[in-house]
């Protein structure tokens, strides 16, 4: 009797598969999408005014029309998404939607806010603006009421928790294949030598270059004055995340250390999306200067750097695809 545990991450949720981790997690896991979504509602409504003031002419003094309605309607349509991965988390016709826009939609999602969870604690103390420094932000130089930044704050902050707390059990329920018992319990997943060794590279790549910038190192930086404590600290943090998913992975392919499975699939999922999403989102940034948007890294770098980790990322999230699929592992003998 198979009970649910051999079905493929391809593959919809059947009732059985939602059976067995028990009522008290699958409320806090509707509780989480439900939050998620309404706090990702005024991240997007605060969006929608911005596009709306634009069209009536007002704009932030360093943008032109044309790119800051741009701009913020492609942060609106990422906000809807989000909102509907948030309900979708919560409810029953979650579980109905297809695999690979879900996967696609929650790993993005869960990319772009989980890992900045711990930034957002440290840049209290070090003070800085999330949506500065170098990252790409949609916000303009103009002040903007206090209102939208609290908008803005708890959206983020709020889709990011829902994520962390919502998401890990809503893919157990649905994949309990890909998350049930410990590393190694099936022998080491079957995922390619020479692929891990090229992964292990490009983190390894990433990963000084950005522990260099987070120690004041300049090489590479076009503007280091516009660095400052708060690029310092996402660039460290964006370190801190790519070397987590390359361990995860890593524990998955060895079969060690013996901890529970789950741990090194969520944090390889939610590093990848973080490289692949932040990445993705920074390059046409670094490419077509929107809004006289001034990168800080030369160029060129900041280009081979962005395309290094959407290739980092998708190589993670293949990686644990595969070791996700049972047909990766040996079977042991009973």
């Amino acid at each position: 009797m198979s009970n649910g545990l051999h079905t493929p991450v391809s593959g919809t949720a059947t009732p059985v598969e939602t059976d067995g981790i028990g009522a008290r997690w699958t409320t806090v896991r509707k509780a989480a999408g439900y939050g998620a979504a309404l706090s990702l509602s005024l991240y997007l409504a605060v969006k929608i005014v911005w596009v709306v003031a634009a069209l009536l002419g007002h704009t932030p003094s360093d943008f032109g029309d044309g790119d800051w309605i741009l701009l913020n309607t492609v942060t609106v349509g990422m906000s809807v998404v989000g909102v509907v991965l948030g309900l979708g988390l919560a409810q029953r016709w979650g579980r109905r939607v297809p695999a690979p826009p879900l996967v696609f939609c929650a790993w993005t999602g869960a990319g772009f806010l989980i890992p900045m969870i711990p930034y957002m604690l440290l840049s209290a103390f070090v003070g800085g603006d999330s949506e500065s420094g170098g990252s790409g932000g949609s916000g303009g130089s103009d002040a903007a009421p206090s209102w939208e930044m609290v908008f803005i704050g708890v959206g983020f902050a709020g889709m990011a928790v829902g994520l962390a707390v919502g998401l890990p059990i809503y893919m157990r329920e649905r994949w309990p294949a890909a998350f049930l018992g410990r590393v190694g319990d099936h022998g080491p997943a079957l995922l390619g030598r020479h692929r891990l060794r090229a992964l292990n590279a490009l983190v390894a790549a990433l990963a000084l270059l950005w522990t260099y910038w987070a120690a004041g190192g300049t090489l590479g930086i076009a503007h280091p004055d516009m660095m400052g404590a708060n690029g310092r600290l996402l660039v460290g943090n964006s370190a801190l995340w790519a070397v987590i998913g390359a361990a995860a992975v890593r524990a998955v392919a060895a079969g060690r250390p013996r901890i529970p499975r789950w741990i090194p699939m969520a944090l390889g999922f939610i590093a990848s999306g973080s490289l692949f999403a932040w990445s993705a989102w920074k390059l046409p940034w670094a490419l077509l200067h929107p809004g006289g948007y001034t990168p800080v890294e030369y160029t060129g770098v900041s280009v081979a750097e962005y395309g290094l980790g959407i290739t980092a990322g998708i190589t993670m999230l293949a990686a644990l695809l595969k070791a996700a699929r049972p047909g990766s592992r040996p079977a042991t003998a009973r």
